[in-house]
């Protein structure tokens, strides 16, 4: 069986190290790693008195694990301008009731950088927001920037065609 309609000969599924995210239609610029999307749904153990000893299995709750976003420390504010739309340094007068809220949008690209799929996590808003790492003089790394953001759901969005690959 295929599992590619387009590229009949392709075998690999996709690889997790070609992506982005797009918040507000721009691209989070510096971006290195994103945790897990993940939704979990409650077991609710059910069984009626009259019945056998075995109980029955019913869906519950959903639950929406946060996400995490790894980003490059730049001179991009879009991260630090969205987290302070829910916790302002200006107090929660200044907190953004209209917009904190946003649609977070994930693409998965093909080793060609080409977006083959998308991802739209639903009213996603900043719970967490580490502005600067531990600074060390005797490191070799990257200034990283942590967000972390709470979302109430996940489409896939409208799939491009597979691309063709050459």
């Amino acid at each position: 069986m295929t599992q590619f309609a387009v590229n009949t000969h392709r075998l690999d599924p996709y690889s997790n190290f070609k992506f982005r995210v797009k918040i507000d239609n721009q691209y989070v610029a510096g971006l290195s790693k994103m945790s897990a999307v993940k939704r979990t749904t409650e077991v609710i153990d059910w069984r009626s008195a009259g019945e056998v000893s075995s109980g029955h299995k019913m869906p519950g709750r959903h639950k929406y694990d946060p996400v995490s976003l790894e980003v490059g420390l730049t001179h991009d504010d879009q991260l630090r301008v969205w987290a302070e739309m829910v916790n302002s340094p200006q107090g929660d007068a200044a907190m953004s009731l209209k917009n904190y809220r946003k649609e977070v949008t994930i693409e998965v690209l093909n080793l060609q950088a080409t977006p083959v799929m998308a991802f739209i996590l639903h009213r996603a808003w900043v719970s967490e927001f580490q502005i600067l790492p531990e600074m060390d003089a005797n490191a070799n790394a990257v200034a990283i920037q942590i967000v972390k953001f709470e979302y109430e759901g996940f489409t896939l969005a409208d799939r491009p065609t597979e691309p063709s690959e050459t």
